[in-house]
């Protein structure tokens, strides 16, 4: 009789990064500039790879698609921060929220398998040249690529599932600047145990193994390429790499921080400047990191816009 009795909530509060209206306008001005940059740069990816024939490689093919994910990363709590920032309804409805929870899970669990294969087409590209264009040939990328995105939606599908069925009551105010499952868990009204395992689980399977995958990968070719006796080789081999180090260094480390460790032990303040760094920041620096540190995105570039200045005769 009791549960008959419970109010379900309809809507969910964001307290947001901040309730002082003068910093929640620098907030807005801020990361609008950076939400416009993160699509200009990822687009600019796409472009360039898609226009320039030598970049019509592997390599290339999980760039575009990671510049992809991005910009549809973004684009999922990004425009909702900033609404929050300015409007005076700072509000989301249930169903809002849960699709909001599922796309962001879904892009964040993409990205992190997505990394995972990246490492491991540098690892044959380094370590098995001479087999490179067979073994990472175009169906198996567009396999391994589609399996990114299929597996993830299917695992975020589950635990959004688990999370959106549970009851919530009240109170309805969310710590946060978008619906993140692990902050949505701590409203319901009953036992999390379950849901919160069951994250945990994805949480190795989609997060840890590519992880493991890409420590694997890299100490293989740091073994391969130290055994090089060409000082060029191991530049160049160090130099394709480092881009794709940087950012596992950038997203894993705060993914990790956030979903694999217990709930009772998390900062809810603390994880909403995490959160910032794996949806608003990295998406904004993933180009500039490509295409800074590689020879051939800023030569692809420089053609591309020499191009566009050149007037047609």
């Amino acid at each position: 009789m009791e549960k008959e009795n419970l109010t379900y909530i309809t809507e969910f509060i964001f307290l947001g990064l901040s309730v002082q209206p003068s910093v929640q306008l620098m907030l807005f001005i801020i990361f609008l500039f950076i939400y416009l940059l993160t699509l200009a740069g990822n687009v600019a990816i796409i472009t360039v790879i898609c226009l320039e024939p030598r970049l019509q490689t592997p390599m290339y093919f999980f760039l575009a698609n990671l510049s992809f994910l991005d910009i549809c990363y973004t684009s999922t709590n990004v425009p909702q921060m900033l609404s929050n920032l300015v409007g005076e309804r700072k509000t989301i409805s249930f169903p809002g929220c849960a699709t909001q929870m599922y796309f962001s899970l879904s892009f964040g669990m993409i990205e992190c398998v997505l990394l995972g294969v990246m490492a491991y087409d540098r690892y044959v590209a380094i370590c098995h040249p001479l087999h490179y264009t067979v073994i990472m040939n175009r169906a198996t990328c567009v396999q391994l690529g589609m399996t990114s995105w299929l597996s993830s939606f299917l695992s975020s599908l589950v635990i959004n599932a688990l999370t959106s069925s549970l009851p919530y009551c009240g109170p309805n105010v969310l710590n946060h600047f978008f619906c993140e499952v692990p902050t949505v868990l701590r409203l319901a009204c009953t036992d999390t145990s379950l849901p919160e395992m069951v994250v945990f689980v994805f949480s190795i399977i989609i997060v840890f193994i590519p992880f493991l995958l890409i420590v694997v990968s890299y100490v293989r070719i740091l073994l391969s390429v130290l055994g090089r006796h060409s000082t060029m080789g191991r530049r160049r081999a160090f130099s394709t790499c480092a881009s794709h180090l940087t950012v596992v260094a950038l997203f894993y480390g705060t993914a990790i921080f956030v979903y694999m460790r217990p709930q009772s032990r998390a900062s809810q303040a603390g994880g909403k400047v995490i959160a910032l760094v794996y949806t608003v920041i990295t998406p904004m620096l993933n180009p500039l990191i490509y295409s800074l540190r590689n020879q051939e995105v800023k030569g692809a570039l420089r053609k591309v816009i020499d191009r566009e200045k050149t007037p047609e005769r």
